[in-house]
């Protein structure tokens, strides 16, 4: 857990597919806290769930969402990263870039997201 704990993650792809800005929503991220709590949103929905990082296997316990609707590319690219989720993805942590990768292989990409400076 340490690798991930207090940073938080945005997905540049899902699946090798870019992931672009939803209009009046945000892109698709994780956040992981010191606790083992791990927060985020698919582009539409805020979830909440636990997580657990044994070797390189990343566990997401139960995730609790919100329910709202979205256009349906939208909503298949959230469905995707919650599935992502959900099938205890191994990973890989280079600097500031994180792979999540599904049983099949499949590779999602996410950056590290910087807090802005306050000025």
């Amino acid at each position: 857990m340490r690798r991930l704990a207090g940073s938080t993650w945005r997905f540049d792809d899902v699946d090798g597919v870019p992931v672009a800005p939803v209009p009046d929503r945000a892109r698709p991220e994780l956040t992981f806290e010191d606790d083992g709590q791990v927060y985020g949103t698919g582009g539409i929905n805020r979830f909440r769930s636990t997580y657990t990082l044994d070797g390189d296997r990343l566990t997401f316990g139960p995730l609790a969402t919100t329910q709202m609707a979205g256009i349906p590319d939208h909503e298949a690219r959230e469905r995707a990263v919650l599935e992502l989720l959900g099938g205890a993805p191994t990973i890989r942590v280079d600097g500031d870039v994180l792979v999540l990768v599904d049983a099949a292989g499949h590779a999602s990409r996410l950056t590290r997201v910087r807090a802005e400076p306050v000025s």
